[in-house]
Parts: C-alpha cells; sequence; structure tokens
C-alpha cells in the first residue's frame, strides 16, 4: 500500500531549535538542551512533582510574559501528557487559575469546574448549533446568573452557554497533548516526569513540541524525557485498513 511521510515542519523558521529538536526527537535522539541565548527551546529541570508544579507556575506567570511579552491566558498553553496526577492537565488547570485568574464574587459551579469572567476555556465536543467545535478555544467573557447563561469568545465570535450546557465545557490553561493535535500556540510548556510513564512515548512529545510557534519550554525529569525519547515511535495499529481496501 502506498504511504506518503510528511517531513517538513513549515509552523517555526527553519533555523529554529523547535524545528531541529523536534527532528531530534522523531529520530530516536535527545534533544539539545544546551542554554542558547535568545533561543526558543528550553529544559527546566524540576527534581519532584511539587517543585515542578512550582516552577511550571512561575514559567507561566511571570517568567515568559516578562522576558518575551506573552499574555499568559491568551499566548500559553500548557501542555501534559496526561489529565491525572499533580503534573496533569485537571489539577494544573486548578493551579493555573488560581494563579491567573483566581475566583471572585461572579461564579459558576458546575460539572467540577468553577467559572469566572477572564478563564480560559475550551469546546470538548461538536455543537453544530453554536458552531464550536471540539478543542475550540474561547475565553469567558461574561456571566450572567439571573439569565443562567455564560458567555465565551471564540476568537472574537461570542457564544453563550446555559449552565446545563457547560458539559460542554472546561477549563484550558492546560490540556492534554492529545487534544492539541492540529492547533498551534505562540509558546507551549510541557512537563514530564515519571508520573506520565503510561504516556511518555517519542510520538506525543513530537506532537507536543510541534505546537509551540516561538517557544517551547519542558518542565521535569530528563530522565522522563529519555524515556519517551528511545521509546516507540507510537503503538502499533492493527485496524485491517489493507484488507478492506483490496
Amino acid at each position: 500500500m502506498p504511504v506518503v511521510r510528511l517531513t517538513e515542519i513549515f509552523r517555526q523558521a527553519a533555523e529554529s531549535r523547535i524545528v531541529t529538536n523536534a527532528h531530534r526527537v522523531n529520530q530516536g535522539l535527545m534533544p539539545d538542551l544546551a542554554l542558547a541565548e535568545g533561543g526558543d527551546f528550553y529544559f527546566v529541570d524540576a527534581a519532584e512533582p511539587e517543585e515542578g508544579v512550582r516552577k511550571l507556575l512561575a514559567i507561566v506567570q511571570e517568567r515568559v510574559p516578562k522576558r518575551f511579552g506573552l499574555d499568559p491566558i491568551r499566548d500559553i498553553q500548557v501542555l501534559c501528557p496526561m489529565n491525572r496526577g499533580g503534573l496533569g492537565a485537571r489539577s494544573l488547570n486548578i493551579e493555573l487559575q488560581n494563579a491567573l485568574n483566581p475566583p471572585g464574587e461572579v461564579r459558576i459551579e458546575r460539572f467540577g469546574w468553577t467559572y469566572c469572567p477572564g478563564d480560559k476555556v475550551m469546546q470538548v465536543e461538536n455543537n453544530y448549533d453554536k458552531e464550536v467545535y471540539n478543542g475550540d478555544l474561547g475565553v469567558v467573557s461574561r456571566i450572567d446568573m439571573e439569565e443562567s447563561e455564560l458567555t465565551a469568545d471564540f476568537e472574537g465570535r461570542e457564544v453563550v452557554y446555559g449552565f446545563a450546557e457547560l458539559d460542554e465545557l472546561v477549563l484550558a490553561y492546560a490540556t492534554t497533548i492529545h487534544k492539541s493535535q492540529g492547533s498551534e500556540y505562540p509558546a507551549v510548556v510541557i512537563p514530564l516526569t515519571t508520573q506520565h510513564y503510561p504516556m511518555l512515548q517519542r510520538n506525543l512529545v513530537y506532537t507536543g513540541v510541534t505546537r509551540g510557534k516561538r517557544l517551547v519550554v519542558l518542565v521535569g525529569w530528563r530522565k522522563a524525557l529519555a524515556i519517551a525519547v528511545k521509546g516507540a515511535r507510537a503503538r502499533r495499529r492493527w485496524s485491517k485498513l489493507r484488507e478492506w481496501l483490496m
């Protein structure tokens, strides 16, 4: 069966260390982690998960906005190998919300999340009536308690949700790398520890790294990165597609 493999990365400049390190990861090689002045690829060591959380919060809230002039909510996306754990997407969403947009008096709690004006959210299922789709990112623009409605701004287009519809949204300061496929962000921050061992795969790290346009920061254990890079390119799939097409 003929196969086409895409080998060129157009999201970043050709001389970008994001590009060169993405290629290295794809080839099963450790990325170049040497510090480079004015670089766009960094690794921040964190010996323990608690230290990883502290450093990640500082990177998103202070260091990247100050050095690169990026908005911590709209421009920086935390991408996690998985949802579970202290450095998983669910826990980090709560930590990042408290750091970047602490819940105030105007809030609504539904389906395990607290939503406030200014929160970054993601649509998690296709809604053709509202014209929002799985993976779309928005920011809560207002909450109307009298009408029981939340309004989110999706790149300049406002979408209204009844409170009963909020199961279609989740906080999105952090999300999984899997959910980020097909998207791109000015900057991505990726936590990597052995907590994520079940998901430490080469293709997952490659996908996460190539989501960043201007900046990629890895936070965690170099051992975890090495496990992922040396791991299988992808789990083999038995789809029987060849037999069905013959």
